[in-house]
């Protein structure tokens, strides 16, 4: 788990999106500390209202860079204006992606009692505790050992309570949502079995359900299986998170991380396979101690050809007492540069992905309340969308509409309802 520091500028929007970012990373077992200088990262929640404002959140910047090992900058200024922090290899998300680039390439790790659960109108639901994995790098298997995962039966349950009392989207959430049901099923995974029942609750009732993180070992081999799953039932956005970490199949091995880039790329193939359109979303880790020169050229390689419309990317740090700690590590020049490579890409990856939507129609589901009078939006392939000026269309969490997209942002679009 990671130490944090967080400093936040700007309205009671800004405010409020650091309270939830905190909470997540609490949740994750990340705890913060006092001062930048004691922190695994500093996290910036910028604000952009005027020229000096701007000025005020660079130079902040620059001193954070240079008191931290790793800094993340969201916000206003990081979403509108991102390129301004480029120089300083910082890693620019939109906040609900903080709490993935904090987590170091780390499963997240609920707590103990993590039970499902309503915010707002979207129902979490925690499949299982746990993970298969035994990462090099990961210092949270120490947290939560082996997947102890409930049957079928009582997950649809939790799923249809959240149903009842209200849920407009249910997000299927652990460690390793891939692996659910290996302990209890011979070591297949029940999340297709899953997905479809939890699809065939409640007839009438509009609901989308989003599959949380899945590691590629997992899902390689139920890949079939689950893209024709994600591509009956319309319920499910069409949508994985597979976090990959490297190209390089020798790296993965030393991170001891189950699957090869082959078996990677065999699971974007299947869902290419059954899927007209759908996201995949990625993490990569820069820097682990024995990536040489050819290694990470792999990953920028891998990227190139799959082509993740969202990627998290984490220069490697290491946690005490895991086994790549132990490792030799490579220069923090080396990193950065690296970094720096990678989030170049992923900005020219993630714009031509939402550029291409700027002009065309999507049928979207309203999720929750954004900043000002806005309403965040997804469309079937888990994109965000972003209705601005909502009480004037009347639109609210919950609605199903029709949107034009009229703007790409970095990670977002705007639409206007047709």
């Amino acid at each position: 788990m990671a130490s944090y520091h967080i400093e936040t500028y700007g309205c009671t929007a800004n405010r409020g999106e650091s309270k939830e970012i905190e909470r997540r990373l609490r949740d994750a077992g990340h705890h913060p500390v006092d001062g930048p200088t004691a922190a695994d990262v500093a996290i910036l929640n910028t604000c952009t209202v005027v020229e000096k404002t701007e000025r005020n959140m660079r130079r902040r910047a620059e001193e954070l860079a240079d008191e931290t090992a790793d800094l993340v900058v969201t916000g206003c200024m990081a979403l509108a204006q991102g390129e301004q922090f480029e120089d300083l290899n910082a890693r620019v998300c939109h906040w609900e992606e903080v709490p993935i680039a904090v987590r170091n390439g780390e499963c997240p790790t609920p707590t103990p009692d993590s039970q499902p659960g309503l915010d707002g109108e979207i129902g979490i639901l925690p499949l299982a505790r746990g993970c298969m994995s035994d990462c090099s790098y990961c210092i949270t298997k120490r947290a939560t050992g082996r997947i102890e995962s409930p049957p079928v039966e009582e997950n649809v349950d939790r799923a249809r309570a959240l149903l009842h009392a209200g849920a407009t989207e249910l997000r299927l959430t652990g460690q390793d949502t891939g692996v659910y049901g290996w302990d209890i099923n011979q070591g297949e995974s029940l999340l297709p079995e899953l997905i479809d029942r939890v699809c065939e609750l409640d007839p009438g009732h509009d609901f989308r359900v989003r599959v949380g993180m899945a590691n590629p070992k997992g899902l390689h081999g139920v890949r079939h299986d689950l893209a024709r799953t994600f591509a009956k039932n319309d319920e499910v956005y069409n949508f994985i998170h597979a976090p990959v970490q490297s190209g390089s199949t020798d790296v993965l091995a030393d991170m001891r991380r189950q699957h090869t880039a082959d078996e990677f790329y065999e699971v974007v193939a299947a869902f290419d396979d059954k899927l007209s359109e759908w996201t995949l979303a990625t993490d990569l880790i820069v820097g682990f101690p024995t990536e040489d020169d050819d290694d990470f050229r792999q990953t920028v390689d891998l990227v190139r050809k799959v082509r993740p419309e969202r990627i998290n990317i984490t220069r490697f740090s290491k946690r005490p007492g895991t086994d790549a700690a132990e490792m030799k590590g490579l220069g923090g020049t080396i990193k950065k540069e690296r970094s720096k490579a990678l989030s170049e890409l992923k900005r020219e990856v993630c714009d031509e992905a939402y550029d291409a939507m700027v002009g065309t129609d999507r049928t979207v589901q309203a999720v929750q309340l954004g900043t000002g009078d806005s309403v965040k939006c997804r469309d079937g392939a888990y994109r965000q969308i972003v209705v601005q000026n909502a009480d004037e269309w009347g639109v609210a969490p919950g609605d199903h509409l029709t949107v034009e997209v009229t703007e790409a942002r970095t990670v977002y679009a705007l639409g206007r309802p047709c």
